[in-house]
């Protein structure tokens, strides 16, 4: 049987278990139900259901994208019954309590399930990842009642789920939303307003959709401290939880991607007075919570959503390597370099292409392992034995937030490209798939904020909270990578180890430097750079924790392991050293971009 060309089971396989050891996992309470062979069904379950059902409509979703008439929208057929067949399955709460009815799945595996969704067809997983992150929001914030009205449906499939933050006028500024949340006599609230970019607003693949919606009440302060989040649902739910009076909730119309075309993309409008449930204008809404909380409880979704976004990138990365890859090993062109005549060679057997199939390798394949490690830190937070243990994995996984969203959103990116060229000319075409991956990725550098917001969140507050805290957990948990790969004997490894210490070393003397002098403007001016330098070095700690992984393997003659070998000498060799005239520039504190007058562009 072929490898699949969607996701390596192989590779998830070595990194939940020669590296992350997830196995071990079973032995504390919350997993103990579960062991090695739950594992391996669930994701043998994943792997079957988005071949089956997710990767077959992914050309067609993106040929035929929602249309709306006004009334209804109307998506492919298909998407509908991969839903169902993910809902049926169990899948929306697989990680979640079983109390509201989900898995107890570890996060971390539950992560790799959706890695095969992603890459399968990221336009109809989108659906689904919205919904899973509604649902943990409301089991976090929402009252019993809110969450027996509104989460079961979800796990069960009847309800599916929004985020409904930006606004036209606002965009990614949440501080400037105006929509309003007026208090009725009953405890509910009327929502007016309209939003923007809101996908999954409006279908028909659910009885209902429970959108999350960032609100002010009347008199609330300024700014996002004044900001409230409310359930509006489109239908009312009745006394048995079904759909019950339609809500005053409606689409201004729709917006056209150039990729992730299967995932519906709406204006919403709220309260215009289209419908009027219990007889008057204004969309119905339940208060999450107290007033004025709504950032900090949508924070529970968004930051679970920059690293799906960040999981979805890395996905179409991988699949388009894996398609980049199958592609090389059967297309017949060309000679070695220095013969004349004989027999074409497959493409692969050419340095070039080699050197771009190994660079979309480490990029994928080092991303998907960023992405598995927060998933495992989800999971210390939540079930490690002591309290400085779950406090150093929320730690941990706050400063890689940003990097596990926007360092895949570029170099997975950039994987999709060199995928596209590996194709030559028949890469941008529709004949294979590899463009339409590069269109689907080239959205999330830009979904759920995009780098410069990142990198503000990183520099400007992730690496100063608490004196530099959460860096220096950071550098002390690389110290430990360094110290094994120095006590393996390897000498390529301690190589490795030295330059990222170098590096690590040298990010940590920046960071001081850029707030010397606490300006933030003149610290912030080059926070993208500065994103980029961190992440990179974050990546290659990640390559060292895998090339040590790996090393038996690669001992043995292992190809798998000789490849992982393979991608971390590339990672350092090639990738790394990218860092250097970064911090140079970070380091001279260049005004070039603060100081220029948007008159002269």
């Amino acid at each position: 049987m072929n490898p699949s060309v969607i996701m390596s089971a192989r590779d998830i396989e070595f990194l939940l278990y020669d590296w992350l050891d997830v196995a071990s996992l079973t032995e504390r309470e919350r997993f103990t139900d579960h062991s090695r062979e739950t594992f391996d069904q669930v994701l043998q379950l994943c792997q079957d259901l988005a071949t089956t059902y997710f990767a077959p409509h992914n050309r067609e979703n993106d040929l035929h994208e929602p249309t709306f008439d006004g009334e209804r929208v109307h998506l492919v057929p298909a998407v509908g019954k991969a839903l169902r067949a993910f809902s049926d399955a169990g899948m929306v709460g697989a990680a979640m309590d079983y109390e509201i009815g989900g898995m107890q799945l570890p996060h971390v595996v539950y992560t790799a399930c959706m890695s095969w969704f992603h890459a399968a067809n990221v336009g109809t997983a989108a659906y689904v990842m919205l919904t899973t992150g509604n649902a943990n929001l409301l089991a976090a914030h929402g009252s019993p009642e809110q969450i027996d009205r509104f989460v079961r449906p979800m796990l069960d499939g009847r309800n599916f789920g929004t985020m409904a933050l930006s606004e036209p006028q606002a965009g990614s500024s949440l501080a400037d939303i105006t929509t309003r949340a007026v208090p009725q006599d009953d405890g509910s609230y009327r929502i007016f307003g309209r939003k923007m970019w809101i996908s999954g607003g409006d279908h028909d693949l659910s009885e209902n959709i429970v959108h999350l919606v960032l609100a002010r009440i009347p008199g609330a302060p300024e700014g996002t401290r004044g900001i409230s989040l409310f359930i509006v649902p489109k239908f009312l739910p009745d006394a048995d939880g079904r759909p019950g009076e339609r809500n005053d909730v409606v689409l201004a119309g729709i917006n056209h991607k150039m990729g992730w075309r299967g995932t519906v993309n709406t204006a919403p409008v709220f309260g215009d007075g289209n419908f009027t449930p219990g007889g008057a204008p204004g969309a119905v809404g339940y208060l999450v919570g107290a007033p004025n909380h709504g950032m900090a409880q949508m924070f529970t979704m968004m930051n679970e959503a920059r690293i799906g976004v960040g999981l979805a990138a890395t996905a179409l990365g991988y699949t388009g390597y894996l398609k980049a890859l199958d592609y090389a090993r059967n297309r017949p062109q060309g000679r070695p370099i220095g013969t004349r005549g004989g027999a074409q060679v497959d493409i692969v057997e050419h340095p070039d292409v080699r050197r771009m199939l190994l660079a979309q390798k480490s990029y994928a394949e080092g991303a998907l392992a960023l992405q598995l490690y927060c998933g495992r830190l989800v999971d210390e937070q939540r079930t490690a034995a002591t309290e400085s243990d779950r406090a150093r994995a929320a730690t941990l996984l706050r400063i890689l937030t940003p990097i596990a969203k926007s360092w895949p959103s570029q170099w997975c990116l950039a994987a999709n490209d060199l995928a596209i060229q590996v194709h030559g000319g028949a890469g941008y075409t529709r004949d294979y798939d590899v463009e339409q991956h590069y269109r689907d990725n080239r959205l999330n550098p830009i979904h759920e904020g995009t780098h410069g917001i990142q990198s503000l969140d990183l520099l400007g507050r992730q690496v100063t909270l608490d004196n530099g805290a959460a860096l220096a957990t950071l550098s002390e948990t690389i110290a430990i990578t360094l110290t094994a790969a120095r006590a393996s004997g390897d000498t390529e490894l301690i190589d490795f180890a030295d330059t990222l210490e170098a590096t690590l070393n040298r990010l940590t003397a920046t960071t001081a430097g850029l707030w010397r002098d606490g300006d933030p403007e003149a610290a912030l001016a080059n926070s993208a750079v500065y994103l980029e330098a961190f992440g990179h070095t974050v990546m290659a700690w990640i390559w060292l924790q895998l090339a040590l992984a790996a090393t038996p393997l690669a001992g043995r003659g292992d190809a798998f392991g000789l490849g992982k070998r393979a991608a971390a000498r590339y990672f350092f060799r090639w990738e790394l050293p990218r860092t250097t005239p970064q911090f140079e520039l970070l380091d001279s504190r260049d005004r070039t971009t603060a100081d220029l007058d948007p008159a002269w562009l």
